[in-house]
């Protein structure tokens, strides 16, 4: 295997020409979406739809920061399996980091690839230390023969759609905005563990899960949620985010309640949840009584927001 990808579909055919999209594509937002479908197009032209991205985030590498991400590596594999991409291919951002941006045009997309129609957004940055800019993309696109598709900003009220803008409306607790730019729902899949069983002794027993290290944390409270389970089972759900300061525990994890599930014992299953919207922020309650009462007021709002948005996918 060529030592600057790793697969994650089966691997292309060794004379099947591609259409590749360009991007990191955090969280798959609208605009990202144009850039795919773009690519997807190639199909028209007898071209294999393939998408060229990276297992990290350049920004975190480059600036050794947290990653901070809108969506999982599988969540993301599967998004654009169902968008229509056919092959994945995921580079280690550090093999890349230092190869001039033609030579990465040239060597990796149109020899290793056999682009003949690449896609990105317009504000695509390439090779070393980013130098290479669509410009300099079309440039030698043009050299090479390769159509090039730049697709323009996606413009909203809150400016131009990005997952940085994103991923402030989440911190913000604005995950309904936040969706609505996504084109789908936040949230993460993860093994159903055990916790204290106070929702149990509450009569509200709970999933618990550990957040995910490498996604962005969502701002602490009380949220209304989809939740399917690994037998494809959906379910409302109120979703804890955060700490749990009336019991005195400290850790953030996600806890969350399915008021309408009757059924069997859930532990070391997997479970995904998705948040619909947000509810109330985090608040420590004088009682466990108070603190059950305030569960169920809850659980009547999630079920409204539920039912009003029915599509939870």
């Amino acid at each position: 295997m060529n030592k600057y990808m790793q697969t994650f579909f089966e691997l292309l055919p060794e004379k099947e020409n591609t259409s590749v999209a360009l991007g990191f594509f955090d969280g798959l937002h609208i605009g990202h979406r144009k850039v795919i479908g773009e690519a997807v197009k190639g199909n028209e032209k007898n071209l294999v739809p393939i998408c060229y991205t990276f297992a990290q985030s350049p920004k975190s590498v480059l600036k050794n920061q947290p990653q901070e991400a809108l969506m999982s590596i599988e969540n993301k594999k599967e998004a654009l399996s169902e968008i229509g991409i056919q092959h994945l291919y995921m580079c280690d951002f550090k093999s890349v980091v230092d190869i001039a941006p033609r030579k990465f045009v040239e060597d990796i997309l149109i020899k290793t690839f056999k682009a003949k129609k690449l896609c990105c957004g317009f504000n695509y940055t390439f090779g070393k230390n980013g130098d290479g800019n669509t410009q300099m993309l079309a440039e030698i696109c043009r050299e090479n023969g390769i159509e090039l598709k730049v697709l323009p900003p996606v413009e909203e009220k809150e400016g131009v759609v990005s997952s940085t803008l994103i991923r402030e409306l989440i911190k913000d607790g604005r995950v309904r905005r936040a969706n609505e730019l996504l084109g789908s729902y936040f949230g993460f899949s993860g093994e159903i563990v055990h916790g204290q069983h106070l929702g149990r002794e509450l009569g509200t027993p709970t999933l618990n899960q550990s957040l995910h290290e490498e996604l962005v944390v969502p701002k602490f409270g009380v949220y209304a949620s989809c939740i399917t389970l690994d037998d494809g089972r959906k379910f409302c759900g109120v979703t804890n985010i955060g700490v749990k300061p009336t019991v005195g525990e400290f850790a953030p994890l996600c806890e969350t309640w399915m008021p309408d599930y009757k059924g069997e014992e859930l532990y070391g299953r997997v479970a995904d949840v998705r948040l619909l919207d947000f509810i109330r922020g985090e608040k420590k309650f004088s009682s466990l009584d108070e603190l059950k009462k305030a569960i169920f007021d809850n659980a009547k709002t999630a079920k409204n927001i539920f039912a009003e948005i029915a599509d939870c996918n």
